[in-house]
């Protein structure tokens, strides 16, 4: 290690600094997936009904 760092551990000075520092910003949430559900059940009743209609005719 180089012999400029410094443990935060080391004295209670550094720590409480170490300790206070903020994290690193978490990233933003992720987007809604209601649209995606949304999509895929419409995809579903369709082929379904697509389906149902081959069978039929």
């Amino acid at each position: 290690m180089p012999e400029n760092y410094t443990d935060p551990s080391g004295n209670t000075e550094a720590f409480r600094a170490f300790n206070q520092t903020p994290e690193a910003t978490a990233p933003a949430d992720a987007p809604s997936r209601l649209p995606l559900i949304i999509g895929a059940g419409v995809v579903v009743v369709v082929l379904v009904a697509l389906v149902a209609w081959l069978a039929t005719g």
